[in-house]
């Protein structure tokens, strides 16, 4: 049996524990508090974060990362993207030689402008054949109900991303094979600054033509960031380009959507932060998205105005248009 150990008790963390465990595989879910470990074994459920899901009796959890990690054959980090360098040090002594490390986690490093498999990569010391990626329109709480969705499971090597497919397949959930870690990757942390302006239009009571401009001419900024950076243009066509940013804009169940809405309606980031319950992670990610983007010379506006809204304070009126009075371009670019 395949065995995987996943590193966070999040709603995204328990919900992939729970496909890992429909599909088959044993899994164990590490968290940090004890009575949260305590009430998944004692109870199978997640009474903070997904209340009323039962969860599989395949999987258990614990607080002892050495415990989660024995004989693993994948290790799934879901873990707040900013916190991934410093949680990652103290795991990667109790690594096996074997085991596949998955990112879940959909940003950019601040201050180093790397994804989080080149962090994985750094911090673990192990080459690209030892690094996945899953990224796609997963909203936690409907894979959770067991609806349908698709993701996709990037590595450069394709046997790695085959074993990984095989190992989260399931009749809900079906994840396609990618070898192009980089598209993935961009694609997920840019849908997260695009989902917050989306949110700001909405909060603003804006309609539905602003919407899928701000949509559209995201992607075209992240495909712009992808192409400078080596990706395949066509990844940001799928699933963990197109598919991911649709779900993040359009749904009240994306954090960085909600987020973004309840700035648009007024509130300060202050009260915004303390009105959300978990990590949005284009809040933070905004600022090293365009970070990443001005190291190579990609110009994109929006996040460009997200960080002045989330982090400059500018008023999302002005910054809508700032936006719309930029010179006009040919749609290409």
């Amino acid at each position: 049996m395949t065995r995987c150990a996943v590193f966070g008790t999040g709603s995204w963390g328990t919900a992939f524990a729970m496909v890992l465990a429909d599909a088959g595989c044993e899994v164990t879910l590490w968290g940090r508090r004890q009575e949260l470990a305590d009430a998944v074994n004692a109870t199978h459920t997640n009474p903070d974060y997904l209340p009323g899901v039962r969860l599989p009796d395949t999987v258990r959890a614990t607080t002892d990362p050495a415990e989660a990690l024995a004989g693993a054959d994948f290790a799934v980090l879901v873990v707040p993207s900013q916190t991934l360098r410093e949680n990652l040090a103290a795991w990667a002594p109790l690594l096996e030689p074997q085991t596949v490390l998955v990112s879940l986690m959909k940003g950019i490093e601040l201050g180093t402008a790397k994804r989080m498999s080149e962090v994985v990569g750094e911090v673990a010391k192990v080459g690209p054949e030892r690094i996945a990626v899953v990224s796609g329109p997963n909203l936690a709480r409907e894979i959770a109900n067991r609806q349908p969705a698709a993701s996709v499971v990037a590595c450069t090597d394709e046997a790695v991303a085959k074993r990984l497919q095989a190992a989260c397949h399931t009749p809900y959930f079906r994840p396609y094979t990618n070898t192009d870690v980089i598209g993935c990757e961009l694609g997920g942390a840019v849908k997260n600054v695009i989902g917050l302006a989306v949110g700001m239009a909405d909060g603003m009571g804006l309609g539905d033509n602003t919407k899928a401009t701000l949509i559209t001419r995201g992607l075209a900024e992240t495909t712009r960031l992808g192409l400078a950076l080596g990706a395949d243009p066509y990844t940001f066509a799928g699933l963990a380009g197109m598919g991911d940013l649709v779900a993040t804009c359009s749904s009240p169940l994306s954090r960085n959507h909600t987020f973004g809405t309840n700035l648009g309606r007024g509130m300060s980031l202050a009260e915004t932060i303390a009105a959300t319950r978990q990590t949005a992670e284009g809040v933070k990610s905004c600022e090293s998205v365009l970070d990443l983007a001005r190291r190579n010379g990609v110009d994109m506006p929006i996040v460009e105005a997200v960080v002045d809204v989330v982090h400059n304070g500018r008023p999302t009126q002005e910054a809508l248009r700032a936006l719309m009075s930029r010179s006009a371009k040919p749609e290409r670019h």
